[in-house]
């Protein structure tokens, strides 16, 4: 398990440690049963507080990316397919109601933010970077 902490980022520690091991799950890169650090040693590790990585293993419990065993530790739990495209899909919509108050804010119509949408998955389609026809 692989967990990098940005303390220049503005987003909490723990935050940061719950996204990271979500991620992970999610891609599948952390499989099914496979142990996670113990608090300690992840504290340890990052130089972090046991408390901060508590709350972070507390967290991924809550929501159901892992659970624990006294005395064993904290284990990847199995994946309801339908409950992570339910997380996505709240996430999408915090992020889409963020959006929108921001355009708001800024004067921007509904029809340039699907115009924006659109372009974005035509980079994402092409692999285009967003070049806009200027060369470099």
């Amino acid at each position: 398990m692989k967990v990098i902490i940005n303390n220049a980022s503005g987003v909490p520690i723990y935050e940061q440690i719950v996204l990271q091991i979500k991620n992970q799950i999610i891609a599948g890169e952390l499989k099914e049963g496979e142990i996670l650090p113990s608090m300690r040693l992840l504290a340890k590790e990052q130089r972090i507080s046991v408390i901060t990585t508590k709350r972070a293993y507390e967290e991924l419990e809550r929501e159901g990316f892992i659970y624990s065993v006294v005395g064993k530790g904290s284990f990847v739990a199995p994946q309801n397919i339908e409950l992570i495209r339910e997380q996505h899909l709240r996430e999408i919509e915090e992020k889409m109601r963020e959006i929108f108050d921001l355009a708001e804010t800024a004067g921007i119509e509904s029809e340039e933010l699907r115009e924006m949408l659109y372009l974005i998955e035509e980079e994402k389609k092409t692999g285009d970077k967003g070049n806009d026809g200027f060369c470099d």
